[in-house]
């Protein structure tokens, strides 16, 4: 075995952070190996929801350490179904249908395989689809996750370079267009899935009529509605749901991130009983999906979106953010604002004396100035503070922004 050089790193080079080392954190606030702190405007792209160390998350998680942590699916544990029953009370009345299940997973991109999965079955068995020959409709720009099926309908080059040959099935459209999105529906077609708000590509909302349109589309194909509330889903688009804010209700739903409130992997899909039924036995499952420290975690998740008050928190923070990054946008130190609920994409002009050329350089300049945030796509950054941020810790974050969108 050949030694690696003194100072190089042991792990694969698959991501690139921003130059800080992180040790601490409390709320919204993370301090570095130096002890510096800084503002967390990331939030673990929506996983830390409600900061780091939530009290109330913290609690549920120590005293579960101390009883049970995992058991398998093979036996049942005394959370499991308390676990499913508090998630369907509170996401179940925002569905279609009269019924609703859980099936527990890991990881958001183990959700969205989950509802593939029982997408295709439930077309196979109930919409009559040809064996093998099921179609799911996509959005161009999506992010859903980084396994092999689901980047075999990426239209990011760098998700999909190198990682043929790719999963057959899926057709994409353009984000935003319900008459190109009705256009591929066939006899195929088993679901529509989308994010109501798509993340990844820079907090893109779509138009206020799309997925009341899409809706519409699925209901008179007798498909499915898939949304992928990943990101956007538990708070953070100022509803407990993003679809709530378009008045749509979907089929199938799959969350993620938040759930396991920045403490563990927590995700699940919760849609229309006669939908995930079919995966019955031995058709899917999970070694830790569903585990008693995931469900003690989530449990306390729901409790604390239950009463309401951190998404209308949310959305109120949201509407001020939204108004002071208009202010920048009218005085040129931006091309472009999206926001939705405590929610905002950005993008900077180059242009401007003394710009940033990039996004990178942005978020570079803001760690300087004590504040996390994260790029995409370039010249495109993404804010997504915890629910909880302090309103004057988020005014002075957005003064550094502004302060950094000119001086280096």
């Amino acid at each position: 075995m050949t030694a690696r050089p003194v100072g190089t790193s042991a792990l694969a080079p698959n991501y690139h952070p921003l130059p800080v080392t992180l040790t601490t954190g409390e709320g919204a606030w993370v301090t570095d190996t130096g002890g510096r702190r800084y503002l967390d405007l990331l939030a673990g792209y929506s996983a830390l929801s409600f900061g780091h160390r939530h009290p109330a998350l913290v609690a549920a998680a120590h005293a579960q350490l101390d009883r049970l942590t995992l058991t398998s699916r093979a036996f049942d544990h005394e959370l499991l179904e308390p676990f499913a029953q508090a998630l369907v009370g509170l996401v179940g009345p925002l569905l279609t249908g009269r019924s609703h299940l859980v099936l527990p997973m890991n990881t958001g991109a183990e959700a969205v395989e989950t509802a593939i999965k029982a997408s295709r079955k439930w077309g196979y068995e109930v919409r009559g689809v040809p064996a093998d020959r099921a179609t799911v409709v996509v959005a161009d720009g999506n992010f859903h996750g980084r396994t092999t099926t689901i980047v075999s309908f990426s239209s990011d080059p760098d998700a999909r370079r190198g990682f043929g040959p790719f999963t057959p099935g899926f057709v994409s459209v353009p984000y935003g267009d319900a008459r190109a999105l009705a256009a591929a529906v066939d006899e195929t077609t088993v679901a529509v899935l989308l994010e109501p708000v798509q993340g990844e590509q820079g907090v893109v909302v779509p138009p206020v009529d799309y997925l009341p349109a899409v809706r519409r589309v699925c209901d008179e194909a007798g498909v499915l509605l898939v949304a992928d509330e990943i990101q956007s889903g538990l708070g953070r688009a100022g509803a407990t749901l993003a679809c709530e804010r378009f008045d749509v209700r979907p089929d199938l739903v799959t969350l993620g991130k938040a759930l396991g409130g920045g403490i563990v992997p927590v995700s699940a899909v919760v849609g229309r009983s006669d939908v995930l039924e079919v995966l019955t036995a031995g058709t899917h499952g999970s070694t830790f999906g569903g585990n008693p420290l995931a469900c003690a975690v989530a449990l306390a998740v729901v409790d604390l979106l239950t009463p309401g008050t951190l998404q209308a928190r949310a959305r109120t923070l949201g509407e001020h953010v939204g108004d002071r990054l208009a202010g920048l946008m009218d005085d040129g130190l931006l091309t472009g604002v999206r926001t939705i609920g405590l929610w905002a994409g950005i993008d900077i002009a180059p242009s401007v004396p003394g710009a940033p050329a990039s996004g990178r350089e942005l978020c570079e300049r803001l760690l300087a100035r004590g504040v996390l945030a994260k790029d995409t796509h370039g010249g495109t950054i993404r804010l997504a503070p915890p629910l909880t941020v302090d309103p004057a810790d988020l005014d002075a974050a957005l003064d550094h922004l502004e302060t950094a969108l000119t001086t280096p």
